[in-house]
């Protein structure tokens, strides 16, 4: 598989090496699901319920939590977990893996615009189920911290799947 991600800078700003990170987080996730079927996409090849197809699916509602519903202040819904249990996200049953990837990269997108158009780190969403306050630094931790867990579930999955490694 030969695909480009974005090379982590050595040194620089906090907002740049957060941007950076979770951006490299980003492409690795989509490096993992790269020249795969729908039916690969979907395939369970550990003794959990987690597909590629289903780690997709929860991080395009992670970013659309903690980007624009928490940070962006918007009242919008989930796209999969309407009473807000990301795990029916995982559930990929009757999902098709087009639509999923438009919505995690219109997530993306707009996650971007609201990171950009923030002052700075110390912005303060609310996360309207808890009511407690994040900082934008704490969202963009928490988001990278998502990725690179949930990358360490997809390089088990691809690995189970076409034996393909590392990255």
């Amino acid at each position: 598989m030969a695909f480009e991600r974005t090379d982590v800078p050595r040194t620089g700003g906090e907002r740049e090496l957060l941007r950076a990170y979770l951006q490299f987080h980003r492409e690795t996730l989509a490096l993992k699901c790269a020249g795969l079927s729908d039916g690969d996409l979907r395939r369970l090849t550990t003794s959990s319920s987690l597909s590629l197809l289903g780690l997709v699916r929860h991080m395009a509602e992670v970013e659309r939590s903690w980007f624009r519903r928490v940070i962006g202040g918007e009242d919008v819904p989930l796209v999969w977990s309407p009473d807000g249990d990301f795990q029916v996200a995982y559930r990929t049953d009757d999902a098709g893996s087009a639509e999923a990837f438009t919505a995690w990269e219109v997530e993306i997108a707009r996650a971007r615009r609201i990171e950009q158009a923030a002052e700075s780190l110390d912005v303060i969403g609310i996360d309207r189920r808890s009511g407690e306050e994040y900082s934008l630094r704490r969202v963009m931790v928490h988001v990278i911290q998502e990725y690179a867990r949930h990358n360490g579930h997809a390089d088990l999955i691809r690995e189970g799947i076409d034996g393909a490694v590392g990255v």
